[in-house]
C-alpha cells in the first residue's frame, strides 16, 4: 500500500516531465524532413557577372591601295635630284601584291660637264627622267608597332622587284628595279610608307652603252578603296 501511494504521488512529476520532452521530440521530428527538403531542392545561384564593352578592331577589307610618293633618286652620273610619282597596288592575300608605279625627276649637269667647260652633253628636255614599272612584292614580316604604351597599329616590312621603261638621255631603256619598304597603317585606311628602290637600265653617251645603277629614296602615303 505505501508503494502504491509513492507512485500515485510520483506520477504528476513524471507527467510535468514527459509532457516538454514529448513537445520536444514532435519538434525535432517534424524539422527533420523539412531540413531534407531542403537538402534535396537545387539552390539557384545568380551570377553577378560584369560585362565590359569590347572595340572590335575595324579594319577594311579592301584590296587596292592607291598614293603618292616623292623624295630623292640619286641619277648615276648626273647627281642626286628630287622625285614624285603614284603608285597603285592590289593584294593579292595577306603577303603577296602586285604594284604599278610612275614616277618623274630630272638630272643635272655630269661631273664631265662641270669639270670640262665643254658642251652640254643632253639639252634640258633630255635630262627629263619619266619611269613607270609593274613590279611583286611580299610581306616578309607582317606585324603590329606600338608607338605608344596604349597604341598598337598594323605594319609590315617588304620586298619588291620588278621591269618597266624609263625615258631619259633621248631614249626609253628597259628597267629592272627592286628594293625593300616599310608600311605603316596609320588608320583601317590610310598607310604610310618608306621606300628604297634601285633602277637599272642603259645610258646611251658619247655612242657607249652603260649599265646605270640609281638609287631611289622615297616617302609616301596610300589609302585602301
Amino acid at each position: 500500500m505505501a508503494a502504491r501511494r509513492s507512485l500515485l504521488l510520483l506520477s504528476p512529476r513524471l507527467r510535468r516531465l514527459h509532457l516538454p520532452l514529448a513537445a520536444l521530440c514532435l519538434a525535432l521530428a517534424g524539422a527533420a524532413p523539412a531540413a531534407a527538403d531542403e537538402e534535396t531542392q537545387p539552390q539557384v545561384i545568380q551570377p553577378e557577372v560584369e560585362r565590359r564593352s569590347v572595340d572590335l578592331a575595324r579594319i577594311d577589307s579592301e584590296n587596292f591601295e592607291l598614293g603618292l610618293f616623292f623624295g630623292m633618286l640619286a641619277i648615276e652620273d648626273f647627281g642626286t635630284n628630287p622625285v614624285y610619282g603614284a603608285r597603285l597596288a592590289y593584294h593579292v592575300g595577306e603577303r603577296l601584291f602586285v604594284e604599278a608605279a610612275l614616277g618623274r625627276s630630272k638630272g643635272d649637269k655630269t661631273s664631265y660637264e662641270r669639270l670640262s667647260g665643254a658642251a652640254e652633253l643632253l639639252s634640258d628636255d633630255d635630262r627629263e627622267l619619266t619611269y613607270y614599272n609593274l613590279s611583286l612584292g611580299f610581306n616578309l614580316l607582317p606585324s603590329e608597332s606600338f608607338p605608344a604604351k596604349d597604341w598598337a597599329f598594323n605594319s609590315a616590312l617588304y620586298i619588291i622587284a620588278g621591269v618597266g621603261s624609263t625615258r631619259f638621255a633621248g631614249g626609253d631603256a628597259f628597267t629592272v628595279n627592286f628594293g625593300a619598304g616599310y608600311r605603316f597603317l596609320a588608320t583601317d585606311w590610310l598607310a604610310l610608307h618608306l621606300d628604297v628602290r634601285d633602277h637599272m637600265f642603259d645610258v646611251d653617251l658619247l655612242g657607249e652603252n652603260k649599265l646605270t645603277h640609281n638609287l631611289e629614296l622615297t616617302t609616301g602615303f596610300t589609302v585602301f578603296f
